[in-house]
């Protein structure tokens, strides 16, 4: 079996497994992100009454979840793409295959999932009267693209050091939440005082969140140099992390 149809396998072994025994089964992956955007409308407008800056500006709800969903699925492909090596430690030094596979598919599968759950929230908001521009839509699935690579970048870097290193899992999620924090997902650059402003540019997800949000719902703009940079720091990453996973990789099984 060569490297793209064991890839393949191990992409829709990881879905299926995700929701092996559920009720709605695949269903899930789209009810679910509707359920929460139902959520998040009721708790940020109607309790908080959160707004977005600005005369021209969006309305929080569709402003928060075209950036949060984009980060919903990094933070999720890097969560479980960490354990992929130590959960599959009956496979490795027993079937020969590349273990790269064993972290691609997790990662694949969280963006797949995540990024059908996106589509289906930007159409539901189209739906029900935000002026969201549905013909930028194929241009923000083409963006999950290097958002994809940069988290397979880092994932090959934990997969590797998680076996090695076994809280490092736990060490991640509060990393990631610092992360999500220090990005403009649930706030505005404008809102920060302009001090501040510049530091959020040294997150490699700030980009992300303004650029989904620029495309689908004219809110700041995104040009050819930002674009250029976050490619560059995509397969900057992808490459550091893939060094490191195959650097470690012959010392995996004294360790699993």
């Amino acid at each position: 079996m060569n490297s793209a149809r064991l890839a393949r396998h191990f992409v829709a072994r990881e879905l299926r497994e995700r929701y092996r025994g559920s009720f709605t089964g695949f269903g899930w992956a789209l009810l679910q992100p509707l359920l929460q955007l139902a959520i998040y409308a009721f708790i940020f407008v109607q309790v908080f009454k959160a707004r977005v800056p600005g005369a021209d500006a969006p309305g929080y709800v569709p402003f928060l979840v075209v950036a949060l969903w984009p980060w919903v699925a990094f933070s999720d492909a890097l969560v479980r793409s960490t354990v992929a090596i130590q959960d599959n430690a009956a496979l490795i030094g027993k079937v020969a295959l590349p273990r790269e596979v064993l972290v691609l598919a997790p990662c694949a599968a969280s963006f797949v999932l995540h990024m059908g759950g996106f589509i289906a929230i930007v159409l539901a908001l189209a739906v029900t009267g935000t002026p969201i521009d549905l013909a930028y839509l194929p241009a923000a699935v083409l963006l999950y693209i290097p958002l994809f690579l940069l988290a397979l970048g880092f994932a090959f870097a934990l997969a590797a050091l998680q076996v090695f290193v076994r809280d490092l899992v736990q060490i991640l999620s509060q990393l990631l939440m610092l992360l999500m924090f220090a990005a403009p997902v649930f706030y505005a650059r404008e809102s920060l005082p302009q001090r501040w402003q510049g530091w959020l540019d040294a997150n490699p997800f700030t980009f992300y969140a303004e650029a989904f949000r620029s495309l689908l719902l004219g809110y700041g703009e995104i040009g050819l140099r930002p674009l250029a940079a976050a490619c560059l720091v995509a397969a900057v990453v992808l490459l550091a992390g893939r060094a490191l996973f195959r650097r470690l990789d012959p010392h995996f099984e004294d360790f699993l």
